[in-house]
């Protein structure tokens, strides 16, 4: 008895989700997109200056290897850009960037290191993606996304299939 209540707050929770996606403002995946763009636009960038990038992350004095810290950067931002980009499981791509942000605004972009990828404006880049990660993760892809379109798809099959059971019976 317990399974149709969860599936009913699910059904509930999906819907709401449906009608946040059809009413937020478009813009939002305008932002989404670019986002998306600029964090693979890092990757690349970080690519280019892999040594640099395990240099900084050896300096941070973590117990685990910079040269992994600094693949793992490198990988997350190759992967998740294009997907938060195009709207492809963004609430979890989000969650895969926000350790990077937060290390690269509490660690990387203090004062005393604004000389290795940019200038001072990094932080207030990194604050602003760190932002927009955020946001992204708890208000999903929004409807200009592959995730909406996958969701309706879904949608679609699954009421095919209550209309078919009903028919049969």
């Amino acid at each position: 008895m317990v399974e149709p209540q969860n599936h009913s707050a699910m059904t509930t929770l999906q819907k709401l989700e449906r009608w946040a996606d059809d009413h937020r403002p478009s813009w939002l995946s305008f932002i989404r997109a670019l986002l998306g763009i600029f964090i693979t636009y890092k990757g690349f960038q970080f690519m280019a200056n892999i040594d640099q990038l395990q240099h900084l992350t050896n300096s941070l004095d973590l117990s685990f290897a910079g040269v992994t810290l600094a693949h793992y950067i490198v990988f997350a931002h190759l992967l998740g850009g294009p997907l938060l980009a195009f709207g492809l499981y963004t609430r979890f791509m989000a969650l895969i960037q926000i350790p990077i942000l937060l290390g690269a605004v509490f660690f990387v972009n203090s004062p005393h290191r604004n000389d290795l990828f940019g200038n001072s404006s990094e932080l207030e880049l990194s604050v602003i993606t760190l932002v927009l990660l955020l946001i992204f993760l708890f208000i999903g892809s929004g409807k200009y996304s592959v995730d909406y379109i996958r969701h309706k798809m879904k949608d679609k099959k699954i009421s095919k299939r209550k209309k078919q059971v009903h028919t049969h019976a």
